[in-house]
């Protein structure tokens, strides 16, 4: 009678990790980069990216030698003209907040990677920026950070 193996896979929130094998990840902060700088968005961005690995996989989070780590910066944030009204004067605001990755899988570097993610928002231009910006920046932060995870472990 002959035995047969197999590994577990485990599927936990959308995460599709080997814990037998990657059983950490190393996730270094992201300092911001950009020309313009609101200094609020730097730990927005780190505590979200932080946050929703230790919600939705069961690595444990170390700050040396894990194996998965996250590097990068935060390398642009920049405000647009998008749309311009009746009157010759810009009628709605294109914020985009850009992130620069560079992941490294120390069990399958065949899964490293350096690459830019970026989202984008508007705002209706009779608005302040300093008055919808926390919004606007967590409401980004957010999105470049599901692409992060979807792009590192969820296998998509």
């Amino acid at each position: 009678m002959a035995m047969a193996s197999c590994a577990i896979s485990y599927k936990f929130n959308g995460a599709s990790i080997d814990y037998a094998v990657t059983k950490t990840i190393q996730i270094d902060p992201f300092p911001i980069r950009s020309a313009y700088v609101w200094a609020p968005m730097q730990s927005i961005f780190n505590n979200r990216l932080t946050d929703i690995f230790a919600q939705q996989t069961k690595l444990r989070q170390v700050r040396r030698g894990g194996d998965l780590v996250l590097a990068g910066e935060i390398v642009g944030f920049d405000q647009y003209n998008k749309g311009v009204g009746s009157d010759g004067y810009s009628a709605q605001v294109q914020l985009k907040m850009t992130v620069n990755v560079r992941f490294t899988n120390n069990k399958n570097h065949t899964e490293d990677f350096e690459r830019q993610f970026s989202a984008t928002t508007e705002y209706d231009a009779t608005q302040q920026l300093i008055n919808v910006q926390e919004e606007l920046v967590t409401q980004m932060t957010k999105d470049i950070t599901d692409q992060i995870f979807n792009a590192t472990v969820a296998n998509w």
